[in-house]
């Protein structure tokens, strides 16, 4: 029975007791038990962001912990969102230079027109195709540049400073021109100027093949 009444008087005294005061901001906060105790910099905290952190157990020593967390921090390497500007792709094949020359036939007035950077700098008469072989229209690239070649198709007939239009058999050659359409679709030019215009060519020069008829130079320019 004294046991019991000892009992009830402490918890009596336990329950009547106020609570401990809130600290006021004014009053001075108790000093650190240790270093780690401490509040940590600003930039400890930005380093201790970055890492995970497991939630303490009971009796682990919180302050320890955070600084050991800042050590760590600050010796692994910092992670950076963007690492910088990225390598450039491989290189792509250069582009194949683009040629200067354009080059204009008119099938009406069976005449070929060479400009260089705008200029006019060469023509000829020709002969394109004849009836029932006509040489197609359209913008055509040189695809293929053979200074001694022979037809596949017509009897192995000579074919000098051939340069091909299309796969299908239509090119720039020497050979016999009379002023009127006279070929099976190739464009037939004199032995010399097609010398000379072989040397002023290269793959994917533009060859334009109109039915249109420029009344001067600069209307033939206008349609390549």
């Amino acid at each position: 029975m004294t046991r019991l009444t000892l009992f009830c008087g402490v918890a009596g005294l336990v329950l009547a007791s106020p609570s401990p005061p809130a600290i006021g901001a004014s009053e001075r906060p108790v000093p650190c038990a240790s270093p780690r105790a401490c509040l940590v910099p600003d930039e400890d905290l930005a380093l201790v962001s970055r890492l995970p952190l497991a939630a303490p157990e009971l009796g682990t020593d919180v302050a320890g912990a955070a600084g050991a967390a800042v050590d760590r921090a600050r010796a692994a390497p910092t992670i950076v969102a963007e690492a910088g500007p990225m390598a450039p792709p491989p290189a792509a094949p250069a582009p194949r230079p683009q040629s200067s020359v354009r080059i204009v036939v008119s099938l009406p007035q069976q005449k070929l027109y060479v400009f260089k950077a705008g200029e006019l700098v060469a023509s000829s008469t020709v002969s394109t195709g004849r009836k029932g072989y006509a040489t197609p229209v359209g913008r055509f690239p040189i695809l293929q540049k053979k200074v001694k070649h022979r037809s596949t198709t017509y009897d192995n007939a000579p074919m000098p400073y051939m340069q091909r239009l299309t796969w299908s058999g239509v090119a720039l050659h020497a050979g016999h021109v009379t002023g009127r359409p006279a070929s099976h679709g190739c464009i037939r030019l004199p032995h010399s100027f097609a010398r000379k215009l072989y040397g002023m060519t290269n793959f994917g020069t533009t060859v334009t093949i109109t039915r249109e008829r420029p009344s001067s130079p600069g209307e033939a320019l206008k349609l390549s």
